[in-house]
């Protein structure tokens, strides 16, 4: 039997994790969307750690990960988990409002999957949202 493992989303802009829940529910997808507000908190999921020490064993199909948080930025996040043995080949999806080119590099660099900056149009939003869920949690082995 196939396995459906959740989606992470690691975003601090609280519409911006409303638009994209919605957009990936819109999708019909059968992942759970576990969300989290800051690098940090994303690590700590991902290493079973303060809060999430007790959660089911097993990574995310997709990372959906914002450059600009508190505590821990996306790109902190990034090389974080592409230093680590059991995380490194985590897919990651920079979802992102950020168009500058040092950050676009910078995660190409550490071996992101895909960036995809924020459209500023919503239903734009919605859409790019789907396309991202139906490719990273239906389509991509």
């Amino acid at each position: 039997m196939l396995e459906i493992r959740n989606i992470l989303l690691a975003e601090d802009n609280p519409m911006d994790i409303e638009l994209t829940i919605e957009a990936l529910k819109d999708c019909n997808l059968a992942n759970r969307i576990v969300s989290v507000t800051d690098g940090a908190e994303a690590l700590e999921y991902l290493n079973y750690q303060g809060k999430y020490a007790d959660r089911p064993k097993g990574n995310p199909v997709v990372i959906l990960l914002d450059i600009k948080m508190p505590r821990l930025n996306g790109i902190e996040v990034l090389e974080a988990i592409r230093g680590n043995d059991a995380l490194k080949n985590l897919p990651v999806v920079m979802l992102t409002s950020s168009r500058e080119e040092p950050d676009l590099k910078k995660c190409y660099a550490l071996g992101v999957n895909a960036y995809v900056v924020k459209p500023v149009d919503f239903r734009d939003f919605i859409e790019a949202a789907r396309h991202i869920g139906i490719f990273w949690a239906l389509l991509n082995e």
